[in-house]
């Protein structure tokens, strides 16, 4: 062991610091957090001064034992981890697990992994900053608080094994609030006339009559009118215009830049950034500063006046204008700027050049344009017609980038031929097109992200891990909408025809994909919220807390007394909720009506697989009868009518020759038929398919079954299939790859082979993300098997430790 160790978060980073420094220093990783606040019970001293109490990670006591041992053996420690919040706390929990002496510890930070940077952090280290762990440390402390007291509510009043998060129940609010916004959204439609118009030279130019239309009688007596018109072009307008670059990145506009070009998820975008900057490649990831280091400016300019010369280079610094900003005082850049691509995958490449192209971008030129604007009016008619279009005189730095939007926008303006005042205008083809007001668009894992920053409610840190639990818990889920189908008016004339024609055209709307949409439950879980923990849920209130890690972090607000500030009021709330809420009033029970055959009650619920209607009540002498809704319907909008039909699936389309019976039902995945141990999915609606088509449906499903399997072996439930992906091994516990050399022929696989290949073959995941349970007489042991009734009984203690 050499007299200086090193200690950072993974061993990515490890591996590249090693190369910059000398054999008399030792890089080790902790594998990121060592400690944490423990898995079961709340672990916080509630009576005193809301003092953590921390352990070891599970997984992490080897790690420890090999830091501890290399630590006695070395003269100094650094502590080299990420230079945020988060990192100073990984810092501080190293210390002290490891027992570390402030005289031979130092602290090391540096927003790239570079030599220079590297050796200039060496030539000035630090103690651990506690104000930033105390932050990092009330965050951690309330979070704890919040989703502890709070979820053992939510699973005594909607449905056992929910949470609630500080963060993550405000993102999922903002989720809830849009939807509901669009659904309470009405359409209405204007009609926009548009114009052909022909110069004296005899070319053709488009332009937009300057008033819309209500309705469509009005639009066709605006067509008629203009028609009669002698038109002439009023005024010509030249005016220059530019456009300015984007600042360079910060996490936020990255995570947003990479969804729109690159089609990233947020997650994603994280994990290819820290791979590129974990081998040297970019600046630290998790940043809110728009600013760039005096070298790097330095180096932009130098780039882009060898490459475009002197005029397209334009120094400019950017100020951060996110509420709190404090993470790390650079952007996100590439750390060698000649470098115009790096990464070791094809990811990583995408993101670096969009990381290379916005730094280098935000040093260039304006981009100049000469915006013409056209004015053609006639004097017998009541409204003027407008040309726009637009010439590029200096590209600047569109050279290199344009930054993407988030919403669907009108086209770039094209160009307009020679116009001149005065001149006439002949009229050409005439058009009024319908078109609807759309709905407010919903969230994509970036503009929500782009929504929290706006609104001060989380760090770049915290972004990625909401966006992720929230969907993990189930709240929301990326949505796929086909749209729908309607009808549009078009009403068309030209001068030498005067008669308005009308016709009908059907046009797509509300088609999207990837969107963020909420789940029943997560409709549920925040409406109970926000009517019961108004402040938990509080766009001000969680934005201020924000702000009050801040002060914590420089040092002019103790943590505890933040969080004292906090508890009181919120334990008091809980207690009285959990005893005055109703679980009828918590799961939004509607009572829709009476069932016409029973005359029982029919009434809307929340159960543990999602919404479903209920005829009857658990008092009744017969038990209750249940339907699920059907996927695109609400509980808290279903009809009695609607409610009603649900009753009538599994529906009976009759029998097979062999005499089999035909069902037809909605479930889990989708509307499906059923014959005999059958399933066969289907996309017709199960009310509307017919006898014919079903059994068309059973006849290629059987037959599909007949080519899956390619090999048997008797006497065991080994099979070899034909899968998705390729031929596979299956014996109904495991699945196991084929290699690839045996592909092409697998069915020359022997028994003996396969066996072999199932062995060391993970275990099939069950439907909810657990590992299936491994049969007794194969591997199971005692001790498995009580795993499972250990871990519940943890959950049901986990609210009796936590009374105040």
């Amino acid at each position: 062991m050499s007299q200086n160790l090193v200690i950072v978060e993974s061993p990515a980073k490890a591996k590249t610091i090693e190369k910059f420094l000398g054999k008399e220093f030792t890089v080790k990783s902790s594998f990121g957090h060592i400690r944490d606040l423990p898995k079961s019970g709340m672990g916080i001293d509630l009576e005193g001064d809301f003092s953590p109490t921390y352990e070891i990670s599970a997984g992490k006591n080897k790690v420890v034992a090999e830091l501890k041992k290399a630590a006695k053996e070395a003269t100094t420690v650094w502590l080299a981890s990420d230079e945020d919040r988060e990192g100073e706390a990984i810092s501080w929990h190293l210390a002290e697990v490891l027992k570390l002496k402030p005289e031979n510890t130092k602290r090391i930070v540096f927003h790239e992994i570079t030599k220079t940077a590297i050796e200039a952090a060496i030539q000035n280290p630090r103690s651990v900053d506690q104000h930033l762990v105390d932050a990092q440390q009330a965050r951690r402390v309330l979070d704890r608080l919040v989703g502890y007291e709070l979820s053992p509510v939510l699973w005594r009043k909607i449905r056992a094994g929910l949470s609630a998060g500080r963060v993550q129940s405000v993102a999922v609010r903002l989720i809830v609030e849009r939807e509901k916004e669009i659904e309470a959204f009405n359409s209405s439609s204007l009609f926009a006339v548009k114009a052909e118009f022909i110069t004296p030279e005899g070319k053709s130019f488009f332009a937009e009559c300057s008033e819309k239309f209500q309705n469509e009688a009005s639009a066709k007596a605006f067509l008629e009118t203009a028609l009669t018109g002698e038109y002439t072009i009023k005024s010509v307008e030249k005016k220059p215009a530019k456009r300015s670059p984007a600042p360079p990145f910060t996490t936020s506009t990255l995570q947003q830049e990479a969804a729109r070009k690159l089609g990233f998820s947020v997650k994603k975008t994280m994990m290819v950034a820290q791979k590129l900057y974990e081998s040297g490649k970019i600046t630290y990831m998790r940043t809110d500063s728009f600013n760039l280091s005096s070298m790097a400016l330095g180096a932009a300019k130098e780039y882009i006046i060898k490459k475009y010369g002197e005029n397209f280079s334009h120094f400019r610094t950017y100020t951060t204008k996110t509420k709190g900003a404090q993470e790390a005082h650079e952007a996100i850049r590439p750390t060698n700027l000649s470098q115009e691509m790096a990464g070791n995958e094809k990811d990583e490449e995408r993101l670096y050049s969009l990381i290379w192209k916005r730094t280098i971008a935000s040093q260039m030129s304006d981009a100049q344009f000469e915006r013409t604007t056209a004015v053609i009016s006639a004097k017998s008619v009541p409204h003027e017609f407008l040309a726009k279009g637009e010439v590029i005189t200096f590209s600047g730095f569109l050279e290199v980038y344009l930054e993407g939007k988030d919403d669907e926008e009108e086209g770039e303006e094209g160009m307009l031929p020679a116009l001149k005042n005065g001149d006439k205008a002949d009229l050409g083809n005439l058009q009024a097109k319908q078109s609807f007001a759309r709905p407010p668009a919903r969230y994509s894992e970036a503009a929500l992200v782009k929504k929290l920053e706006e609104m001060g409610i989380g760090r770049p840190s915290t972004y990625a891990p909401t966006i992720s639990t929230v969907q993990d818990r189930g709240y929301i889920e990326k949505g796929v909408s086909e749209g729908e189908e309607r009808k549009i008016i078009i009403l068309s004339a030209k001068p030498l025809s005067p008669v308005v024609k009308r016709e009908e055209k059907t046009e797509k709307t509300g088609s999207e994909k990837g969107k963020l949409v909420p789940t029943p439950i997560g409709r549920v879980v925040t409406d109970f919220l926000v009517e019961h923990f108004a402040d938990i849920v509080d766009y001000g209130f969680t934005a201020k807390v924000e702000e009050e890690f801040d002060t914590i972090a420089e040092g002019k607000t103790k943590w505890n007394a933040m969080i004292k500030s906090f508890y009181g009021d919120f334990r008091k709330n809980i207690e009285e909720k959990m005893g005055s809420v109703s679980r009828a009033d918590a799961i939004q029970e509607r009572v829709l009506g009476t069932d016409p055959k029973s005359g029982k009650p029919v009434s809307a619920r929340m159960g543990r697989f999602g919404p479903y209607i209920q005829i009857g009540t658990k008092d009744d002498e017969e038990k209750p009868l249940f339907a699920s809704l059907r996927p695109g319907q609400n509980g808290d909008k279903i009809t009695l009518e609607d409610a009603l039909e649900l009753f009538k699936l599994p529906r009976n389309l009759g029998k097979t020759a062999e005499g089999e019976e035909i069902l037809t039902n909605f479930g889990r995945f989708g509307p499906y038929i059923k014959i005999g141990s059958l399933f066969v999915s289907i996309k017709k609606d199960p009310m509307e398919i017919t006898l014919e088509e079903a059994l068309e449906a059973i006849v290629a499903k059987k037959q599909a079954e007949i080519e899956k399997h390619i090999k048997t072996f008797a006497g065991t439930d080994i099979q070899i299939l034909k899968g998705r992906w390729g031929p596979y091994i299956s014996d109904g516990n495991k699945n196991a790859k084929i290699p690839k050399e045996r592909q092409e022929h697998p069915e020359t696989l022997t028994q003996e082979e396969c066996e072999a290949l199932l062995k060391t073959a993970p275990v099939k995941k069950g439907g909810w993300g657990k590992k299936k349970a491994v049969p007794a007489k194969i591997t199971a042991t005692k001790t498995s098997v009580k795993k499972p009734a250990a871990k519940k009984t943890a959950v049901k203690k986990a609210p009796v430790k936590k009374k105040a």
